[in-house]
Parts: structure tokens; C-alpha cells; sequence
């Protein structure tokens, strides 16, 4: 069968074969060579933009060292200036990749990767997806994404689904109608697998549930089911499990640097130590041993064109106890470090703890499908749900309750009932926002 997907990228000069090569070494070395080949990549990706890129070299000034922990933390504002000052000696908008962030994080900003950098990145997800007997060149997607709506960018992406091999189901409208009409495709339509936003996935599957449909029963060709972006929680990987029939796949990526964790088939979220190099920092940027929780900061050992060493990503999470180097296991996504709740008495609160209680007490009812929080003051709170029908006074007051014991009292909410959620320009739905 022709591979459309390779040919597409080696039409576009990325060295696919190449980086291949060069992947099938790095998951064949043995626990020493891959020590080596580590401390080997890390000391080349600095040596090469202390010597090549001048924004670089100016954020490290003179505090040069021997020592790794010793280099600066990258952060997003230091990336909010123009990329022609970002890039190293030798690259420019004509001999790189260039695409943008999705903004999730509120601090958007153009990147750039070098080609054979992008073209080990689409290894790293050929390897990841091949665990689950998926090939981009032949296997049929369903994709759950945002689509750009002006006429160019939309025709864009449809010819992008076409040559790689997908069907899109953009997310900005989940009405029932539309759900039905998505539900019509996968009867017709022989995909292997689905791919997408983790909140609009779930809003489908729990349209299942109401119609009380299996969906590997009308798609048999189904395999698994891979969602990215968002978070997943346990309760709705299990929704999905049981309305799909099928393996549901945790993904944890960021556009400027690569897949970060995937689900292995033994149930771990595997860090990709292949391309990339994590680590777990306390406030103070010192490194975290495993088990602890800090701020996730990743090292792009490849990108020439763009440094992204020790950059903080913005996220906050833990590596687990048993992760070695050479496979170092994701023990928990906590989610950004600018989501967070300052409370009243000073006390600081992940916005997810609130989705946390909250989304408990409503999935008892089963009449709210999504919902999200907003923090307008200090001491209040809006709580924006899609639902049937209102939540009555003794929902409202579980919630209330349950908020005062696992975060503090003399919180103020209101809610408010949509019909639609508010989705950023890409389809992602922000499940808790501060107005501080």
C-alpha cells in the first residue's frame, strides 16, 4: 500500500527515513548507552545554541557553568518576542517548521523546529500510536478537533485530512443534532480509531450512554480511542471504555516540542525520553526526586532551529517511583500552575479541585454533560453548565457543601445554565479560568 502519510512528509523535506533510523537506535540501546547517549545530547543541544543562537546565549549571560542545573529556566514570557530573534544562525521562516501554540496556557507564541526535529517528532508518534496496531499511512481516523472556519484555512485542513488518512467532526457545535449526525458516520464510515479534545469525546460518549449504544457494535472496525489536551478524568475514561468497547489511550503533548507521556499498553503514562528530557523542579528550581510534585520542565534534545532547554512548560505534575531514564513513568498530571485559585485566607487551590468535587456530585444525576468554572473574585466563583434541565436546590447546595469542606467556607457561586460552552479559537474547552 502506498504511504501516503511518509510521502507527504518527504515531499515537504522532512527527513523521515532518516530520523527513523535514528529512533529504531535510541529504543534499542541498552540502559548504559542510553545514559550516554543523554548526557551526550544535552551537553551538544547547549554547546550548539550557547554557540548559534544569540537569544540563547544572551538568557544564559554569564552565568555559564559545567553544571546542567545550573542553566536558566526558559519560560513563555521570555518567548513573547519576534522569531526571527529566537532563531539559531543557519534557519529562517524558509528551511524550518513554524506553527503557533494554542494560547491555552494565555501566553501564545510562534515556534519553530527544525525539519529533521519535526520529522522525529512524527517518528515518536509513529512508535507511540504502532503500540495499539495503528499506522498513520492506512489507518482510518476519526478526529475530534477544531477546524479554522475562514475559507482557505478550512480547505487547508480538509486536504491535511485527506492525505493523512482522517475524517474531522469539529467540536465548536455538540448539540444532540450533530451528535446524531456524527453517530450516522460511524455506521457508514470504517474507521480503526479516534483521535481528539478528551471534553468533546466524553460529550459523545455520554450521548451514547443516553441511547444506550456500544459504538465498536456499529463500527466494529474500531480499535482504540486516543485523547489529547484536555484533561481525562478516571470517571470519564470509564464512560468511555464502556460506550466504545475499546482501549482508551491518555496522550499528553505540546505542539512546540513533541508527544511528552503516552499510555503504554501496560497502563503507564511513559514519558518520552527518546527526544526529550523531563524533569520536576520545586519553586526554588531545584530538582525534585521521583514522587515528589513540582513544575514539569522539558529539554528538546534535537531542535536546532529554536532552543526549548529546561523550559517550563506551565505544568504542574509527578514522576513516579519505579521511572528509571530510560523510562521515566508520568505519575500525575496536576495541570497548570496558572490555574490556580487564590482563596480568601491565602490558601492557593489547583482550579481542578473545584471541577474535581463539583463534576462528582453532578455525574450523581447525570443530567449536566460539561461544565466549567470561573473565578471572578477572590471570594466568588460562576459555575457555567450545559444540562436538560437546571440543577435543583439540593444539587446546588451538595456542591456549595462539598466546596466549604474540601477547600474552605464563606465561598460565593453562582450558576449559570448554557447551552453551549464558550471553546477556544482550536476547540479546547477550559475547565477552569481566573479573572484575578
Amino acid at each position: 500500500m502506498v504511504s501516503i502519510f511518509d510521502i507527504s512528509l518527504q515531499l515537504n523535506a522532512f527527513p523521515i527515513k532518516k530520523a527513523k533510523a535514528e529512533m529504531d537506535k535510541i529504543v534499542n540501546l541498552s540502559e548504559e548507552e542510553y545514559t550516554l547517549f543523554l548526557e551526550n545530547k544535552k551537553q551538544e543541544i547547549v554547546d550548539f545554541h550557547l554557540q548559534n543562537n544569540s537569544f540563547y546565549a544572551n538568557l544564559v549571560g554569564n552565568k555559564k557553568s559545567e553544571k546542567w542545573e545550573d542553566l536558566p529556566i526558559l519560560n513563555k514570557q521570555n518567548l513573547q518576542k519576534p522569531l526571527e530573534e529566537r532563531l539559531s544562525k543557519g534557519y529562517s521562516r524558509k528551511n524550518i517548521y513554524l506553527n503557533k501554540t494554542s494560547g491555552s496556557s494565555g501566553t501564545p507564541f510562534v515556534f519553530a523546529k527544525d525539519k529533521y526535529c519535526h520529522a522525529l517528532t512524527w517518528t515518536s508518534i509513529f512508535m507511540r500510536f504502532g503500540w495499539y496496531k495503528i499506522n498513520f499511512n492506512h489507518s482510518y481516523q476519526a478526529r475530534f478537533y477544531g477546524i479554522p472556519m475562514d475559507f482557505f484555512g478550512y480547505k487547508k485542513e480538509r486536504f491535511k485530512d485527506f492525505l493523512t488518512h482522517r475524517f474531522r467532526f469539529p467540536v465548536f457545535d455538540l448539540s444532540d443534532e450533530i451528535l446524531e449526525k456524527f453517530l450516522q458516520k460511524f455506521k457508514t464510515k470504517k474507521f480503526d480509531y479516534i483521535n481528539g479534545y478528551t471534553s468533546s469525546i466524553v460529550l459523545f460518549a455520554k450521548y451514547l450512554e443516553k441511547k444506550n449504544i456500544v459504538l465498536n457494535e456499529i463500527c466494529p472496525t474500531l480499535k482504540a480511542c486516543f485523547v489529547t489536551s484536555e484533561m481525562l478524568f478516571q470517571s470519564d475514561k470509564k464512560l468511555l471504555e464502556k460506550q466504545f468497547g475499546i482501549p482508551i489511550i491518555n496522550e499528553y503533548g505540546a505542539s512546540e516540542l513533541d508527544l511528552i507521556a503516552f499510555e503504554n499498553p501496560n497502563g503507564e503514562w511513559q514519558i518520552n525520553a527518546e527526544t526529550l528530557f523531563v524533569e520536576i523542579l520545586d519553586e526554588n528550581n531545584k530538582v525534585l526526586p521521583y514522587g515528589e510534585e513540582g513544575r514539569i520542565v522539558i529539554t528538546s534534545l534535537f531542535n536546532k532551529a529554536h532552543p526549548f532547554i529546561r523550559y517550563d512548560i506551565g505544568d504542574i505534575g509527578i514522576l513516579d517511583e519505579k521511572s528509571t531514564p530510560q523510562k521515566p513513568i508520568l505519575k500525575k498530571l496536576i495541570g497548570r500552575n496558572n490555574d490556580i485559585a487564590i482563596l480568601p485566607s491565602g490558601k492557593k487551590s489547583p482550579g481542578l479541585t473545584f471541577y474535581y468535587v463539583t463534576k462528582s456530585i453532578v455525574e450523581d444525576d447525570g443530567n449536566v454533560k460539561e461544565f466549567i468554572i470561573k473565578q471572578t473574585q477572590i471570594d466568588c466563583f460562576e459555575i457555567e453548565y450545559v444540562s436538560d434541565k437546571a440543577l435543583d436546590k439540593d444539587q446546588i447546595q451538595k456542591i456549595k457543601k462539598a466546596i466549604s469542606l474540601y477547600l474552605e467556607p464563606n465561598l460565593h457561586f453562582t450558576f449559570s445554565r448554557k447551552t453551549v460552552l464558550e471553546r477556544s479559537k482550536s476547540g479546547k474547552l477550559k475547565q477552569f479560568k481566573s479573572y484575578l
